[in-house]
Order: structure tokens, then sequence, then C-alpha cells
């Protein structure tokens, strides 16, 4: 069931990360300059963050499994799509697609582990998805380059279409439906509104969805500047984005199987002070030795250690938010990807062109992130914290 839950998270890494190396070959064929190539991300970002509003509060609806596979199932056939696209415009819509039934899948999955665990039980199982998650966008990359040995760039969509069949079977076969039919919300505009209109107004899900955005944004930003930061800051190659890239799987997936070992041992509380507090930590230190000797490798220990304690802090915070909505768990899962993602947006196409001016800039950016992660976290800690219904 793990291994069916993290191929679900695995979805998007692959989606994205997969097709990275066809890049240079699709724009030979469709006569496209690397800025228009880069529309092939883009247009799949922007449908998954529009479509990640509905699909929980949706499941909340319809339950989980028909959601996922319906998802899944849209997903293959819009990467049968990519596959088979005579133009880039053409390209462009089934990759709009591809996101916009992505999110059906691994948005809601995140609300099957708390369905079907509580308390340390589903700590430990979002960990060790995540663990396994966390090593997607390191494969992912070689994987496309492995299928560009074999064949053109469409063999990269038509293995996606295959995994994407795959877990689409898993998920049929596996998974149980973990939201009984008595639970389940009428599928009516208005009442789905209400719901994720009341998620977003509480409090305490605003404040953790806060402390997780800008804990996040402490490493993100170092995964969406990389090339400015290894080719332009470092000065190295175009083959050397694994000096960052390799710290922040490590402290990932060692961050993850941390987080899983602490649960049940340690109270929630007291490992989110330590975890987001050492991220706070590590962007602080980070920003003394970048001002003394900017050099590696010296400037990429630091995005390892945010890293780590962002993967510590990750699951504690995605069931934290999704136990004030026991009711609404698909509306709160959906509303808090949807508010990573739109920070991450803006990080990425925004914030990153004037903070990356410099190591020391982006180092005290880092830091600046990590502490608005921790006055969320603070402030959340000293509040009250009522539950919904």
């Amino acid at each position: 069931m793990t291994a069916v839950l993290a191929g679900l998270a695995m979805i998007g890494p692959f989606t994205i990360d997969t097709v990275f190396p066809g890049f240079t070959a699709m724009g030979t064929d469709f006569e496209a300059s690397t800025t228009a190539m880069q529309q092939v991300t883009s247009v799949y970002l922007l449908a998954f963050a529009v479509m990640s509003v509905f699909h929980g509060p949706i499941s909340d609806a319809l339950g989980r499994k028909p959601v996922m596979i319906g998802g899944l199932v849209g997903y293959t056939l819009a990467t049968v799509g990519c596959a088979l696209a005579p133009s880039l415009p053409v390209l462009l819509v089934c990759r709009a697609l591809q996101g916009t039934f992505a999110g059906g899948a691994t948005i809601v999955s995140r609300a099957v582990i708390r369905d079907m665990y509580s308390g340390a039980d589903a700590h430990r199982l979002m960990s060790r998805v995540m663990m396994i998650f966390s090593i997607a966008p390191a494969i992912a990359p070689v994987v496309g380059g492995w299928l560009l040995a074999i064949g053109p760039w469409p063999v990269i969509f038509w293995a996606i279409a295959g995994y994407g069949i795959l877990i689409a079977l898993l998920t049929l076969l596996v998974l149980p439906e973990t939201l009984p039919a008595a639970d389940r919300h009428a599928l009516r505009v208005r009442p789905m509104l209400g719901g994720l209109v009341g998620v977003a107004r509480h409090p305490a899900f605003a404040r953790l969805a806060m402390a997780t955005t800008f804990t996040f944004a402490a490493q993100f930003l170092y995964v969406v500047s990389a090339p400015i930061f290894v080719v332009d800051l470092l000065g190295k190659g175009e083959q050397d984005f694994w000096l960052v890239f390799v710290p922040m799987i490590g402290g990932m997936v060692t961050g993850a199987w941390v987080s899983g070992r602490l649960a049940g041992r340690v109270r929630t509380e007291r490992l989110l002070d330590g975890a987001i507090g050492f991220a706070l930590l590590a962007a602080l230190a980070n920003v003394v030795l970048v001002a003394i000797s900017p050099t590696l490798p010296i400037v990429v220990i630091a995005p390892g250690l945010i890293a780590f304690a962002v993967a510590i802090a990750f699951p504690v915070l995605q069931l934290a938010m999704l136990d004030l909505f026991p009711h609404h768990r698909g509306s709160a899962a959906s509303l808090a990807t949807f508010a990573s993602l739109v920070f991450n947006s803006l990080l990425a196409g925004v914030i990153s062109p004037f903070v990356t001016t410099s190591l020391l800039v982006m180092a005290v950016s880092s830091a600046g992130f990590a502490l608005l992660g921790l006055a969320f976290w603070v402030w959340h800690r000293a509040s009250a914290v009522p539950a919904a219904a």
C-alpha cells in the first residue's frame, strides 16, 4: 500500500522532470525556441494549480477511489495525446489536460492516508511515502535520458502513459475506498464552495498553510533558481546540477526517515518546534558561511540541511491541516496544495529573479522565508486550535 501511495505522489515529478531531456528534440521538431518550450512545463503547472482546488472537494462527495482512478484515466489519455502531438500547440493542450487530471490522484492520496490512519500511524505512513517520493526528482531526468537513447522524444510520453496505467490498476486493486458513503457530501456547487470557503477562512488552517509554504520556500528557492545558482553564481556547467540536488534529495530522504522514526515518540508540537527551528538555524548559518567563504562545498550544505528539516516537518504539518476538518479532508488537502503551488509559482516567476543576484542575497532570502515559516508556526502554537466540523 505504501508503494502505491508513493507511486501516486510521484506522478508530479515524473510528469515534469522525465520530459526535460527531450526538450531539445521537441524544440527541433516543432521549430520552437527555448522560451516557447518552457511553456510545456508552465501550462502543466498552471492547470494542476487551478484544478487542485476542486479535486479534494469532489472526492469528499464521490469518494476517494472514483476521483483517483478517473483522474488517472484522464491523465493517461492526455499523456497519449502528448506522444501523438503533431505540433507544439497540440502538445500544450495535452499538457494542460495532464495537469488538470493529475491532481485527482496525487492530492486525494493524502486524504486517503488520514482516512485510514490517525496519530503516529498516519505520521509514519506519510513519512514513508515522502521518503520514496523524494527520490523521484533525482531519477526522473535520468530515466528520460535513457528513454531518449531508445527512441525519439514521444517514447518518453509513452513510458509515462504506461506508468499511469500501472498506477491506475494498482489503485483499483490495492487501495480500499476510505470514505464511506454515509460520510460523503452532495455533489452540488454551493455546498462544495461553502466547504472550501470554510477551510480557507479557518485561522488555524491559514497559519499552518503559511508555516508550511514559507518553510518549504527556504529550500525551494534553490530548486527554482538552480540554473542561476549553479551556472551563473557558481560558474559550473549544465551537467553540474547534481551539486545542489544531491544534498537536497539526500536531506529529504533522511529527514522523512527520521520523521517516521520519531512518530509517536515525540509530541508533534515539539517535533515541529525542532524541525522548523532547525530550518531557520541552518538558513542563518548559511548567511554567515556564504558571507565568509562563498565557495563549494560550503554553499550547498545549508540547502541540504533545510531540506532535511522540511522533510521532518512536512508530514506532520499536512496531517495537522487535515485533522482540522475531519469531514472535509479532501477540501483541506486541495487548499493546502493550492496555497503552496501559488506561492511556488510566484517564487519561480516573480521573486527569484530579484533574489538571485548573488549567493549572499540568495542565502539571506532563504533565511527570510525560514523566519516567516517559524513566525507562523509560533503564532499557531500560541493560538487556540479548535477543530472544524
